[in-house]
């Protein structure tokens, strides 16, 4: 016999996290574009749209013998490029909110952050060159996704499609949902996407309590070190490259389960001598891994969020494997954690 449908009121973290369908901060949520028993949603296409198609065939078909692009020097590429992404640098080196790892639920919780918070600066950390994680496909390089419910109030959001199987939902492919996703969160000009960077260290202060005492070797996290990823892979058969940092007063963590730079910051917890010891993921169990991840979305230590399966690591939970509605879930909360973070840490050194 199948498990009663999930609702709202049984997962009351989420409750109090995922969109609702009143949309966010009060505005109006996109209309939903759900899929049900196959049937596709009907679609309009807008003035602009056809507009825009009408340029592309206007100045393009049937007229490739003329064909050429406007003319260009190879210094102005170069310095277009150099020019933005050293100015962000500079910008975000002074950071309200690092999120290391840009998967599903840094992604989900980077988004959170930019349509609440549009004045707060955001950097996102990715070591891969891709974004993304491992949710461009489902499970054994399936193409669709999975996710339980409520986690669907969060497409509804985004405005991606999906088919309603009851106590879960299905989008048709997960690269669908990823590439909304990833799109809407680097359209924030608050955001900002550091791909191909690896986080190296955490940037630490003494943990000072409200009274003013400091508790033995206790730290509070308040930054992140960084390095391109082909560097920090070649530490060992090159000379001495130092890195680089970005200062913020709270850093979200999703850097994934044990792995070569996975569950990055709770290892360097244990290391640091901040966590005693690291729980170790357990064997799969989807219904209990999925509650555990989201429920225990945490500051584990000052200034450090935790969400995602780096969770996993600390508590020894379950891994769920492929139903992705925890990673949504997660990021939720981890960014409610953040925000509840900022205001606490806000103005410490």
């Amino acid at each position: 016999m199948s498990p009663p449908a999930a609702t709202l009121n049984d997962s009351p973290t989420l409750t109090h996290s995922l969109p609702t369908k009143n949309g966010i901060n009060g505005t109006a949520p996109p209309a939903t574009k759900t899929i049900i028993n196959g049937a596709p949603p009907s679609t309009k296409t807008t003035v602009t749209e056809l507009k825009s198609e009408e340029a592309v065939q206007t100045s393009m078909f049937g007229k490739w013998s003329d064909f050429a692009f406007a003319p260009i020097r190879e210094s102005q590429v170069s310095r277009a490029m150099t020019r933005r992404y050293f100015a962000d640098l500079d910008n975000y080196a002074e950071s309200d909110i690092v999120i290391v790892g840009a998967g599903s639920c840094g992604l989900t919780a980077a988004y959170m952050l930019g349509k609440q918070r549009p004045d707060l600066k955001i950097a996102v950390i990715e070591a891969g060159v891709s974004p993304g994680g491992g949710a461009w496909l489902g499970g054994q390089l399936f193409s669709a996704m999975v996710m339980r419910k409520p986690a669907d109030t969060f497409l509804n959001d985004l405005g991606v499609p999906y088919e309603d199987e009851g106590n879960f939902v299905v989008v048709k492919h997960a690269a669908l949902f990823t590439s909304t996703l990833l799109s809407k969160v680097l359209s924030f000009p608050n955001i900002k996407l550091f791909n191909a960077t690896a986080v190296e260290d955490l940037i630490t202060r003494p943990h000072i309590q409200a009274t003013g005492a400091t508790l033995g070797g206790a730290v509070r996290i308040a930054g992140v070190v960084t390095n391109w990823t082909l560097v920090s892979m070649h530490h060992d058969d090159q000379s001495c490259m130092d890195p680089n940092t970005i200062n913020a007063p709270v850093v979200v963590s999703t850097t994934g389960h044990d792995g070569p730079f996975g569950a990055f910051s709770v290892k360097r917890l244990v290391s640091m001598g901040q966590v005693e010891k690291l729980g170790g993921m357990r064997g799969l169990d989807m219904a209990r891994a999925e509650d555990a991840i989201v429920k225990s979305t945490r500051e584990v230590v000052p200034g450090l969020v935790v969400a995602g399966m780096e969770l996993s690591e600390v508590d020894g939970a379950n891994r769920m494997g492929p139903t992705f509605g925890a990673m949504v879930g997660s990021g939720v909360k981890a960014a409610e954690e953040a925000l509840r973070v900022f205001e606490e840490r806000k103005g410490q050194e």
